[in-house]
């Protein structure tokens, strides 16, 4: 089975970017900033954790290839 490298690094970058950003602008619309508090530490923790995963990922296809 082939490993979709860059669709799990898309995802990452989405958790580790997009999720904060979405908050802010929330956060901005609504005055309630416990909204990007709150979302800080989950979308760090999903995105860095995919984003490891993932760079490992290519670095042992490279090595392979």
């Amino acid at each position: 089975m082939k490993n979709n490298t860059s669709l799990a690094l898309a995802a990452s970058l989405i958790a580790l970017i997009g999720f904060p950003a979405l908050f802010l602008v929330l956060s901005l619309i609504t005055g309630q900033w416990m909204f990007l508090a709150w979302s800080i530490a989950p979308s760090l923790v999903a995105g860095l954790t995919g984003l490891m995963l993932t760079r490992n990922q290519i670095k042992k296809e490279q090595r392979t290839a």
